[in-house]
């Protein structure tokens, strides 16, 4: 266990080797023996057990007349691990090597990763039939993990939550977030709401495929056939949903993400500069449609690991030292990305999201949202066709402001671009695909302290 840890990581004293739950893998949570880690199962349902994994910032300042801010990291698939990816991929303390990680978010807050839904990494049920099978009911069981974790530590409860989302994450987000407001409101969980992060998140299916023909074609990466018949894809697409046959537009979001792929000699989903590794794409004719999108979909896990910093092997570190440090039962193997989950989650994937936007901002939720230059998969030009169907009363004035230009490190060149009216706040990243923390990471982690706008320390 010591051999993962950082020496003198943490300054402070965080007990919290409390009963979680009955009936387990494990009665009580785990921790570090200086209490900057803590992690555990919850039993969100009978035989279906989701893991978390909470870090303590050794860089914030307690700071009396403000709420100690933490991050939940939620990551896409669904069926992507948080607890893995986004942790030693992106932004946890360490990365796939075990080396320090210099742009760790634990730098403006302290870090809640959960493998949700359950299934997903070192997550598991029991019976296949207790997958989750609508972000409604993922929302449900993390807003049961929330209740867990927050009402049995009054340190935590003093704390401002923020949900930071990548990918299919946002839908999860914004679902959860709306379910914590109800019960918080209702007494159930004790918590405080401080806002939610959308990071290239794919609330709008339908926005996001009717954008890749013509923003591919805009940078050379189509030809006229290939725009011709992505246009024709997205609106069937737009027709199915619309008339609510949300597995039938799944099958038709695959069938055209193969036309692209034929169109653009394999363009990564996540880069539109880069091509897909071979590798990724070695898939065979006799292949049924979801098959392919379920392993097209692991180019979520490959694209970001040939970008991440380090040439460790996630699957043995998860699967090795960190599983027996955590204590993960035997019979619990980590991947990167569960075909299951993402399968159960079929009928629910091309739904839209917009309207639980809407509905937080309404509610005073402060939302974030930040997207990558260079993304394909949850395009920029996707994301601004969106949030210009919110119903906000906000909304006119925030789209007609001038944005302002973000820098880093005292660096003239311009990262990207920022704007921001009342609750609602939008950040423009330059240089970045999919994955921003990993290709942005100084925007990225400035952009982190100001949602957070916590105090820290200079070290």
């Amino acid at each position: 266990m010591e051999n993962f840890h950082i020496p003198g990581f943490l300054l402070v004293i965080f007990l919290f080797l409390v009963p979680l739950f009955h009936g387990a893998p494990a009665a009580k949570a785990e921790k570090t023996e200086d209490g900057s880690e803590v992690w555990g199962y919850v039993q969100v349902r009978p035989k279906a057990y989701m893991f978390w994994w909470y870090y303590r910032s050794p860089y914030i300042v307690q700071d009396s007349n403000k709420p100690r801010p933490v991050i939940l990291w939620l990551q896409g698939g669904p069926g992507a691990s948080g607890v893995g990816i986004g942790n030693f991929e992106e932004i946890g303390p360490l990365d796939n090597n075990l080396k320090p990680r210099n742009s760790t978010w634990l730098k403006h807050a302290d870090l809640l990763f959960v493998d949700n839904p359950v299934g997903t990494g070192y997550s598991y049920v029991e019976d296949t039939k207790l997958f989750v099978k609508t972000d409604d009911e993922a929302a449900t069981d993390l807003t049961t993990l929330l209740i867990e974790v927050f009402n049995r530590n009054e340190s935590l409860q003093k704390s401002s939550l923020y949900i930071v989302a990548e990918s299919y994450g946002g839908k999860h987000a914004v679902t959860l977030g709306l379910s914590a407001l109800k019960a918080i409101e209702a007494g159930k969980l004790k918590l405080q709401l401080g806002g939610i992060a959308l990071g290239d998140t794919w609330i709008s299916p339908e926005d996001f495929v009717f954008s890749w023909g013509p923003l591919l074609k805009d940078v050379s990466r189509i030809g006229s056939n290939g725009l011709k018949e992505s246009k024709r894809l997205a609106e069937k697409i737009k027709q199915q949903i619309d008339a609510g046959k949300f597995v039938e537009a799944t099958d038709s979001w695959n069938e055209l993400e193969n036309v692209i792929d034929a169109s653009t000699n394999s363009v990564d989903f996540f880069n539109f500069l880069l091509d897909s590794s071979s590798e990724r794409l070695s898939l065979t004719a006799s292949e049924l449609s979801r098959q392919i999108e379920r392993k097209r979909y692991s180019k979520y896990v490959n694209s970001l690991r040939s970008n991440a910093d380090g040439d460790g092997d996630l699957d043995s570190l998860m699967n090795g030292a960190i599983k027996k440090k955590l204590k993960i039962p035997d019979n619990v193997q980590w991947r990167g990305q569960s075909d299951p989950v993402f399968s159960a989650q079929e009928g629910d994937f091309m739904r839209p999201r917009i309207n639980e936007v809407d509905e937080l901002l309404e509610k005073g939720v402060n939302i974030t949202i930040y997207n990558g230059q260079l993304d394909l998969i949850c395009s920029t030009m996707g994301t601004e066709a969106w949030v210009e169907k919110l119903k906000w009363d906000g909304l006119q004035t925030f789209l007609s402001m001038n944005r302002s230009p973000i820098f880093c490190n005292g660096e003239k060149t311009t990262k990207g671009f920022t704007r921001s009216y009342k609750n609602l706040h939008f950040y423009w990243i330059l240089g970045a695909g999919h994955f921003v923390p990993v290709d942005q990471p100084c925007v990225a982690l400035n952009m982190v302290g100001s949602i957070t706008q916590s105090t820290v320390t200079s070290k």
